[in-house]
């Protein structure tokens, strides 16, 4: 329905967008002296005018479709010009609903608070409201189309959608759709005047079947293309799940299918069809180790200048994007279940790029589950989502450069293809499927997996103090399910023997927390990091989940839920990475001595400490699995690249990411070339020149220092 003002520009918007595509046939009804030059199915109703409200153009509309399509059509929809329809989704839904019984399809409408009980209905009657599209069944109209004058006789109000509603109920005897659904399939925007003008990356426009208003007609071509966006994305999303499928028909017949890579057109699509996991790529060596990027409130990226910056608008985009397919999947059986579930927040999440497969996340998500069947509720709940926007396929041609440059310029976006693996928890990560969890919150009456603290010890009192007093914060009066091993190994030639001293306080947080697990062996012997922990793992059991760490690091208790989370037997190691603090002095302006804040993380306070191994929660038995520690390391450094490299080999899978609780604080590095080997002593050197400061620091502190260069000079 519409109006001469109107066919040059609404109208022929929606006939050049989505009127194209309809699975039936469409037509504009108009005044009966109504022109135009656009191209468009035009029928004139006798005896209608433009004048509004268009009570009579309504009706006449009916008897017309009535007299000339009824025994043409299952369905007929009655929408206004400024209407967009997913004409597929149409399809679909009617295809679902039986077209043989009268049905008076639409978002429900009784009238706002000042119409309430002036629209001549009674409590329990209704009408569906004209904007978002009115769908009636053949036999429905056939009912209504032989009384529309006697309608238009005894009209109760100057609503249209309203007085078609009444008349369907007095001659079908079938009042509009109850269901909760109808807002949101067939959506009206409150807005108005600016609905759809910003952003489309909406929820109400990825689930809905019709759009309302549209009043500026340019939007409805913005509108379509971006639909056809997601229906691109849709048939993409059906071509993985062909390839996938071939790909497991073949395997269980054990019949080799022919490869789906074009090498002469350049096309590689194999890789599509690889079963979906976490672990597609299993690296070989450190280098090709991917890390996982951590975001919150911010983002905390290992491999960045800035470790802790504000979520990029590209990271926002990529969040949106993944968060609205796992809406959609996740209600698909929205109208079965009879609840509906909303996205409200990412509460905390991962993100790592796999250049030859996928970009993967990994999210906890804050929702709301609304159920509108039977008991009606509201009700909060957190999910975990394991999601992959797999790439592909892969498309390689030669081009000449003006080619390349005319391409640029033209073309419109990369296409993406977004599939999301909804999962329960961390330990089903290797039996990847569809299935959607129930959306009940988990229980958490579980008590949490016991921690068993390793912390090699040599020296250093006070900053053993400090660990301590950490450990006793987050852990002691908290009553974590913990256990603390200190492997203390006697003082050096010329340092102070603090050996007594680590064992009274022990003593004395046993005394304070008399329910707390803490030990402390003695190491008759030279400082070995490697001998200290394989003697802290020979106080647990196989299946003890053990966290190896230094007496440099702070942490939280967020820091024991992630080894909890990320450190999954027989399968899973936690390597995260650590932020290193720079030297205070540098970065700060204070003493290294002073007291300050260890919480804080940005460029100009430390770095993410990407080639750092030493830091790790694992198993006891996989510990055992990958040959354990090497002994005959001594002293500082090399122990730990020895034991990742070993894990790398054994094919256990490893999650690496930055943790923004697990902070090392800055001290200074003794290398002594006469007590460590030369790969021990290059290590150590390399650690003590990157924690001076940031580049940018250290440039500013010599331009304002000249002095320092001069001394330099003179001093080579």
């Amino acid at each position: 329905m519409t109006a001469n003002e109107f066919l040059d520009n609404r109208a022929k918007a929606v006939y050049e967008t989505w009127g194209k595509h309809l699975p039936g046939k469409i037509a504009f009804f108009s005044s009966e002296t109504s022109t135009t030059n656009a191209d468009i199915p035009l029928i004139r109703l006798n005896g209608v005018d433009d004048s509004y409200p268009p009570q009579k153009k309504s009706f006449m509309m009916l008897k017309y479709m009535a007299e000339h399509f009824g025994n043409h059509f299952e369905y007929f929809m009655r929408a206004d010009d400024d209407l967009y329809v997913r004409t597929d989704k149409l399809e679909l839904f009617l295809r679902s609903v039986n077209s043989s019984n009268p049905r008076f399809i639409g978002q429900t409408g009784q009238g706002n608070k000042e119409e309430f009980g002036h629209l001549g209905l009674k409590n329990d009657e209704n009408f569906c409201m004209g904007g978002p599209g009115v769908i009636m069944s053949r036999q429905t109209l056939l009912m209504v189309a032989p009384h529309v004058r006697d309608c238009l006789k005894n009209l109760h109000s100057t609503h249209e959608d309203v007085e078609v509603g009444r008349c369907v109920r007095k001659y079908a005897n079938i009042p509009c759709t109850w269901s909760y659904e109808m807002q949101n399939i067939l959506y009206h925007n409150k807005s108005r005047n600016v609905a759809y003008t910003g952003p489309l990356k909406q929820q109400e426009v990825h689930r809905a079947i019709t759009l309302h208003p549209i009043k500026n007609h340019t939007l409805l071509y913005r509108l379509h293309s971006y639909i056809q966006g997601l229906d691109i994305r849709i048939n993409e999303g059906e071509l993985v799940r062909l390839v996938r499928e071939l790909a497991r028909v073949g395997q269980e017949t054990r019949v080799s299918l022919p490869r789906l890579d074009d090498h002469n057109a350049g096309i590689t699509m194999s890789h599509l069809g690889m079963e979906l996991s976490l672990q597609k790529w299993a690296p070989s060596r450190e280098e090709e180790m991917k890390v996982w990027d951590f975001i919150s409130r911010a983002a905390f990226q290992s491999g960045a200048t800035n470790p802790r910056h504000k979520i990029t608008s590209s990271m926002n985009e990529g969040l949106k994007d993944i968060t609205l397919e796992f809406m959609e999947i996740i209600n698909r059986v929205s109208k079965e279940r009879g609840r509906i579930i909303d996205f409200k927040d990412v509460l905390y999440g991962y993100v790592r790029w796999q250049p030859t497969y996928a970009l993967e996340y990994i999210l906890d998500m804050f929702l709301l589950y609304k159920k509108y069947r039977g008991e009606k509720m509201v009700v909060p709940v957190r999910r975990h989502a394991y999601m992959q926007i797999p790439l592909g396929p892969l498309y390689i041609r030669e081009r000449r450069e003006e080619d390349f440059l005319e391409a640029v310029q033209t073309t419109s976006g990369v296409r993406q293809l977004v599939e999301v693996v909804v999962k329960n928890g961390l330990t089903e990560m290797s039996k990847f499927n569809y299935k959607i969890p129930p959306s009940e919150p988990p229980s958490t009456t579980m008590k949490p997996k016991k921690i068993h603290f390793i912390v090699p010890l040599s020296g250093r009192f006070k900053t053993f103090q400090r660990f301590m007093e950490d450990f006793r914060q987050v852990c002691l009066v908290r009553e974590e399910n913990v256990v603390l091993v200190v492997v203390s190994f006697r003082p050096e030639v010329g340092e102070q023997d603090t050996r007594e001293d680590v064992e009274a306080l022990i003593s004395s947080l046993q005394f304070d927390y008399p329910n707390s697990a803490m030990t402390v062996l003695q190491a008759n012997s030279s400082f070995a990091r490697a001998l200290a922990l394989e003697l802290g793992a020979s106080q647990c059991e196989d299946n003890s989940l053990m966290f190896f760490v230094d007496v440099d690091m702070t942490f939280s208790s967020a820091t024991l839920d992630r080894i909890r989370l990320h450190t999954i037997k027989g399968q899973q190691i936690y390597y995260p990475v650590v932020f290193s603090e720079y030297d205070p002095e540098f970065s700060r302006k204070i003493s290294s001595t002073d007291t300050y804040d260890h919480t804080l993380i940005n460029e100009d306070v430390g770095y993410w400490r990407s080639f750092g191994f030493g830091i790790v929660s694992m198993y006891k038995s996989e510990l055992k699995s990958v040959g354990g520690l090497d002994t005959s390391i001594m002293g500082w450094g090399g122990e730990d690249v020895d034991l990742y490299e070993k894990v790398l080999k054994s094919g256990i899978q490893i999650f690496r990411a930055a943790d923004p609780d697990l902070i090392h604080v800055f001290h200074r590095v003794n290398c002594d070339h006469h007590t460590l080997d030369t790969s021990q002593f290059n290590m150590c050197q390399g650690t003590r020149y990157s924690t001076y400061g940031a580049a940018h620091v250290l440039v500013k502190t010599l331009l304002e220092n000249p002095n320092i260069l001069a001394y330099k000079r003179a001093n080579p």
